[in-house]
């Protein structure tokens, strides 16, 4: 280390502003302009340096150079371990520091982890965090961060992944315990940052961090609502960048399915300059990746979606009963039967049904295009003032296909006809009756949805010592995210109905009237039959193409003081008590703007209105650690913490949360902890105010002859209700298989969730088996008063087999009987429980002095998992369960994520192994058993259900790794087995995307090369 005289350090402070002061309007600077800018860098990779401290920070007094002397040298690069490793001694480091929390947990140098403000050792924390290296996120090959956090066991399914591709909008959200992503805070370095919006829902998206650009990732896994705020009810996962950097590097990486498909491609630099003696830094990191996507065809499992599963391969049905020649329903009859017609395509109708395949037009991954370019900066005036900075900006861009849309009518607020009916006397129609039309437009074309996205996050604060040990810490973010969503092929309803001499009108049973002459005057307007193809002009017409906007703005200040030894216990062994105290203000603003015809409801596509609105917080915090007993008998340490927050919100007032701890090690071999604490959500702004909406949710009409046989003993009770609406549940047919048209969207009277959570464990590292690092954990969640809405299925259930004949109320039908559409809005619900048990497991096992063996395991049971939908209602148990519909959540009772890595020298193998138990289908309130087809004494025929369940899945990933001089090249096969996802009769992709999406792509095959500077 460069030692600089005292004397020498005295610069004038007006000199030293000559340094920092361009360094960081630069950086303010790029907040501005990086919201237009693109780059096609990236970040360091596996053979880049994982940060390297700058390597002669200027020092305060002896103790402070020596512990920071001994914190640089424990960073070093990949590409450099055969120059660090020139002793037996800088072997051990070197493969040490690979060893992620295997040694980072066992040892006691004192630091801060997520969860805690106040520096201690980390297996003296109460606290169940997970550390996750640079290291193990890059010998995945991920190219975003929530890809690889779908590996963990602790990371549920109810997020939104990269294999959405309905309404994903291309986003990555990620949550904790399956309790949803609106319950888990995501940070980056200990802030808060920018989020994005699908439209009906918000998060953090991890496709806009850059992922090479990642130092580690702490994952707090028992909630943190009492010190980081109200949405931290499940954890928080705080991403940790990397910072300090004096060196560069570069690195590329290309990946291919072994069918040809889903290239993907990224490249990331960066590059770090330390000046003023090491006073100061700027680090600049950049990324750009690519990624094809899949098309849903090119799946075999995928290529002929099925909807349902009845015994014995009867009445089995794929893709969608919506035909692109039209499918037309006459009235319902005395008996509750009616007729079915299908367009011929010529201008009159035939008794031959067809189908839709949609997997011909559908993608199963998305294609995605990510530049992000982050830039950090940081000057020590002297002990007591850093000034720091930081700036992330990324620009996305993705891209989707769907099926052509269907045109079946309108619902509320549009006034158009909520049903398309051709008259008796419509050309073609020769049945004498009013029928009741759903086409496919086929004629539009491919829906083609395309996203793009400016997210930007700009932090800057400053930190430093007070006196007595007391220190400050002080920031403020800015957040903006703006995003454009286009779809083509929606067509525009009212000119539709007007080529095909359709006009409304109120006063007929059909409400609309034929109207031959409805084009006259309308320039480009031209007729064509509703049974047969659009002409040009008719389709140039009717077409259209939507565009939607959205913004979210994030203000938060945030001032902090702490204290790690505000004073010592007055007897022997006695530890000291650490102090952190702070306060924040938080604002976020978001709207929602949907392109005008939508909102009015003139499309086809779905109608959905504004959404606009935000809230202000103010609050203050409060955390003490005390350690009893150090070094004493039968206690290592023996500490408890303390963490409290009072908020105020400008929506519904004030609150208190708090969270207690203990850990009690009595040796340094063992810790035993526990944490007990307390939660509270307010709604986020699409809870509160989301504009009203229509989605086709996952689920089947009861009074379809599909359906009825899965009703066992409520089978009765279902086909008495459906007599009495005129409907025949063994002959009747729904016009959408597998989807029912659902009206969603904020509730202003919403009122807040609490919680309740506690956990307790072991962590052991045992000095007779150096190496080893084990833990244990048991954890429960109580979430009361949720924020949810009813799932489809529960409604429709509820009112046709009587056990909630309230839910009727919701539920609106056509006169035909078809469902137009169910009402499920926003609603404080009833509670969710969860509980389980965690083991953790990191093994290093030094086989020679240049061979070496480490073993990661990750391990979950879920112990249970209940869900009372509605308050005082019933409560229904969700372990090992997965919903069968589209876009369905899943509970498996175990999963477990395992890595085993040999190291020889500069070469490395490493498998890795994903295994989640098999689960049983469920239709979002009950499970579904089997029960084969059968009739009943009048002869009317139910087919049953057959498979109800998905098998036990693994999937197996291996990478090698070399390292020469500056060089690191890395190969990979991603799901080695080739392994396909189970099926699952969902309406879709015969698959489950936010479960199961690590199967999509196939066998992948990665190659990496990267070097430093």
């Amino acid at each position: 280390m460069i030692q600089i005289p005292h004397r020498k350090s005295q610069v004038r402070r007006s000199f030293r502003l000559l340094y920092v002061l361009p360094v960081f309007s630069a950086g303010f600077s790029l907040s501005a302009s990086f919201a237009y800018a693109q780059t096609t860098g990236g970040a360091d990779t596996t053979a880049a340096v994982h940060h390297v401290k700058k390597k002669a920070t200027r020092t305060r007094n002896a103790s402070t150079a020596k512990a920071s002397s001994a914190h640089q040298t424990a960073a070093t690069s990949a590409g450099q371990s055969k120059q660090v490793a020139t002793s037996k001694s800088a072997v051990r480091v070197s493969n040490a520091k690979t060893l992620d929390q295997a040694t980072v947990a066992g040892s006691t140098e004192a630091v801060t982890v997520t969860g805690s403000f106040l520096k201690q050792a980390r297996q003296f924390s109460a606290n169940p965090v997970q550390t996750i290296t640079a290291k193990e996120i890059q010998q995945t090959g991920v190219t975003n961060v929530g890809d690889f956090l779908l590996r963990m066991p602790s990371v549920g399914s109810s997020g939104t992944g990269n294999a959405d591709t309905n309404g994903g909008a291309g986003m990555s959200c990620t949550d904790i315990r399956n309790l949803g992503g609106n319950r888990v805070l995501v940070l980056v370095d200990g802030k808060r940052v920018t989020q994005s919006s699908t439209g009906v829902g918000q998060c953090v998206d991890m496709n806009s961090i850059p992922v090479m650009a990642i130092s580690s990732i702490e994952i707090l896994k028992d909630g943190g609502s009492e010190l980081y705020g109200a949405d931290a009810v499940s954890g928080v996962i705080n991403i940790k960048m990397k910072h300090d950097v004096n060196t560069g590097g570069v690195t590329m990486r290309g990946s291919l399915t072994q069918y040809g498909d889903n290239r993907q491609f990224m490249a990331s630099a960066y590059k770090g300059w330390n000046f003023d003696h090491n006073r100061g830094n700027v680090t600049i990191f950049g990324q750009f990746s690519h990624q094809d996507g899949v098309k849903q065809w090119d799946r075999k499992w995928a290529r002929n979606p099925q909807t349902n599963d009845p015994a014995n391969g009867y009445d089995v049905s794929y893709g969608s009963s919506i035909p692109t020649n039209g499918m037309l329903f006459g009235p319902l009859q005395a008996n509750g039967n009616q007729d079915v017609f299908y367009g011929n395509s010529k201008g009159g109708l035939t008794n031959n049904s067809s189908g839709y395949n949609y997997a011909q037009d559908q993608m199963i991954l998305n294609e995605l295009d990510n530049s992000s370019l982050m830039g950090d900066a940081h000057y020590d005036f002297n002990k007591h003032f850093t000034l720091y900075s930081n700036v992330m900006y990324s620009h996305k861009t993705s891209s989707t296909t769907m099926a052509p849309i269907p045109a079946t009518g309108s619902s509320p607020p549009s006034t158009l006809p909520g049903s398309i009916v051709l008259p008796t006397n419509y050309p073609g129609n020769t049945s004498g009756e009013e029928l009741t039309m759903y086409r496919r437009m086929a004629e539009f074309g491919k829906r083609k949805a395309d996203t793009s996205v400016d997210a930007l996050t700009s932090m800057v604060g400053a930190k430093g010592d007070i006196i007595a040990g007391w220190k400050y810490d002080a920031s403020f973010t800015y957040g903006s995210t703006m995003g454009t969503m286009t779809t083509s092929g929606v067509g525009n309803y009212s000119k539709l109905l007007q080529v095909w001499g359709l006009t409304p009108d109120a006063s007929t049973s059909a409400g609309v009237v034929y109207n031959p002459n409805a084009c006259a005057g309308a320039a480009g307007c031209s007729f064509s039959s509703a049974l047969s193809p659009l002409s040009q002009e008719a389709t140039a017409y009717a077409n259209y193409k939507e565009h939607d906007h959205y913004h979210y703005q994030l203000r938060d200040t945030n001032v902090r003081i702490h204290n790690d030894n505000v004073v010592k216990m007055p007897y022997a062994h006695g530890g000291s008590l650490g102090i952190a105290l702070g306060m924040e203000h938080r604002s976020e603003q978001l709207s929602y703007t949907p392109d005008p015809l939508i909102q009015q409801g003139n499309t086809l596509s779905n109608t959905m209105a504004a959404t606009g609105g935000g809230f202000n917080a103010s609050e203050a915090y409060l955390e003490g650690n005390l350690t009893l007993l150090h070094n004493a008998m039968f206690a290592k340490n023996l500490s408890v913490d303390g963490q409290g927050r009072y908020s105020g919100y400008n929506t519904f007032g004030n609150t208190y949360n708090w969270k207690v701890g203990i850990n009690w090690a009595p040796t340094r071999d063992i810790a035993f902890r526990g944490t007990l604490g307390t939660s509270f959500r307010q709604p986020n702004v699409f809870e509160l105010y989301g504009g009203k909406y229509l989605s086709y949710n996952g689920a089947y009409d009861p009074c379809d002859n599909r359906q009825i046989g899965n009703y066992n003993g409520t089978q009765p009770a279902v086909v008495a209700n459906c007599m009495k609406r005129g409907i025949n549940p063994y002959s009747f047919k729904a016009a959408s298989w597998g989807q029912v048209p659902t009206l969603m969207g904020g509730n202003t009277k919403l009122q807040p969730e609490v919680g309740r959570t506690y956990t307790f464990g072991a962590t052991m590292t045992p000095r007779w088996v150096p190496g080893l690092m084990t833990s244990v954990s048991f954890w429960h969640y109580r979430v009361s008063n949720m924020i949810t809405s009813l799932p489809t299925q529960y409604i429709l259930d509820g009112c046709y087999t009587g056990e909630r004949p309230a839910n009727c109320a919701q539920i609106t039908r056509l006169s035909n009987g078809q469902i137009n559409s169910v009402e499920s809005y926003n609603i404080n619900g009833g509670a969710m429980t969860t509980s389980g048990i965690d083991w953790d497991l990191t093994y290093r096992i030094r086989l020679t002095w240049e061979d070496s063996l480490i073993i990661s395991n990750n391990f979950q049971k879920l112990v249970s998992y209940k869900q009372q939908l509605v308050p005082g209602g019933q409560t229904y148990d969700m372990k090992g369960t997965i919903s069968y519909q589209a876009q369905g959540t899943s509970n498996p009772t175990v999963r477990d994520y395992a890595s085993f890595t040999w190291r020889h020298n500069d070469f490395s193998v490493t498998y890795m192994l994903q295994y989640m138990s098999g689960m049983h289908w469920n239709d979002g309130s009950s499970r579904i058993y089997p029960q084969a087809a059968s009739y009943d004494a009048q002869g009317n025929y139910s087919p049953g259900v057959g498979r109800v369940k998905t098998p036990n899945m693994v999937l197996q990933d291996l990478t090698f790794n070399y390292n020469y001089k500056k060089w690191a090249f890395q190969f990979e096969v991603q799901n080695l087995a080739n392994k396909q996802p189970p099926f699952l009769a969902n309406t879709s992709d015969n698959s489950n995307d936010s479960t199961y999406s690590g199967y999509y792509a196939g066998r992948t095959f990665l190659l990496q090369a990267g070097t430093t500077f």
